[in-house]
């Protein structure tokens, strides 16, 4: 045989394997409002629909951005890091129970426009934090018309509220993460709550946790507890680092909350003590003040 024969069926025999590896991948329908990775280009979202286009079957993908792509609906996909094979949603009955949102709250049986944005806002401190609300509370907050702005650290809050200037038509909700007795963060959250205008106007809340990846519970990634990370290592870096995915720059630590957040399905999957903060927030923004 030649070395030209042996090579194409080297190639044959490895596209065969590479097949039959395919077929044995766990077939999931791509119902909206599941969250998937494309594997080749790293393009995380949730699923918006399936359509047609040319003869093929495509998949659209919308990331917390708002952006969308279409990808060739099959194989080449993640859900929770493992492969999928993505196939087109099965028709079914709509249910006839009362339903739920991601937060818990009951789904009006007539769909309702979101409603126009309120003055009023929610701040947290960072981008992962937004994502998480968006996540759990976002059809909550359409409703309402409550928009979530990231701080990018809370150093700067009382002077963002100066520029803000809250009032009783702009309120201003602020999650915290870290807000224990003597952290610097409790420091902040008094500042805030003594500044011009805040009294009934401004309401500042957080969770224990340093960071709020701590808020969805361990067990979604496969652990019992969140580890401890030593002072002076970055807790996103070390919390990678123990969960043994990459580690060494920003895309990594981007790259692993998309994983971590992809586990979060609803509610459920957030500790308690954060639950509870986020409801206040949206009450307190979303609530109209008495008439004087």
């Amino acid at each position: 045989m030649s070395f030209t024969n042996w090579n194409s069926w080297g190639a044959q025999d490895l596209t065969q394997r590479r097949r039959a590896q395919q077929r044995q991948l766990p077939q999931v329908p791509a119902n909206p409002g599941t969250e998937v990775e494309e594997r080749a280009s790293g393009w995380v979202g949730v699923v918006v629909g399936v359509e047609a286009s040319g003869g093929i079957k495509l998949v659209r993908l919308r990331d917390y951005g708002g952006a969308e792509r279409a990808f060739p609906l099959g194989f080449g996909f993640l859900i929770d890091g493992e492969a999928v094979e993505l196939t087109a949603p099965v028709r079914t009955q709509k249910p006839t129970g009362p339903q739920r949102t991601a937060s818990g709250s009951f789904v009006s049986a007539t769909p309702q426009p979101a409603r126009t944005a309120r003055a009023s806002r929610i701040w947290v401190e960072g981008t992962h934090d937004a994502e998480l609300v968006e996540k759990v509370w976002g059809e909550d907050l359409r409703g309402e018309g409550v928009a979530v702005e990231p701080l990018h650290g809370a150093d700067d809050l009382v002077a963002a509220l100066a520029d803000f200037q809250p009032g009783p038509q702009r309120r201003v909700g602020v999650l915290l993460d870290h807000l224990v007795p003597g952290s610097k963060e409790s420091r902040i959250a008094q500042e805030a709550m003594a500044s011009p205008g805040a009294r009934g106007n401004v309401l500042v809340l957080g969770h224990p946790y340093v960071d709020v990846w701590q808020a969805v519970k361990p067990q979604r990634v496969g652990l019992r507890e969140w580890p401890q990370i030593p002072r002076g290592t970055d807790i996103k870096i070390g919390t990678l680092k123990a969960l043994g995915w990459p580690h060494s720059n920003q895309r990594d630590i981007a790259q692993g909350w998309k994983r971590i957040l992809g586990t979060v399905r609803s509610y459920t999957d957030l500790e308690p003590s954060l639950l509870g903060r986020v409801e206040e927030l949206i009450d307190f923004v979303s609530t109209e003040p008495a008439e004087s």
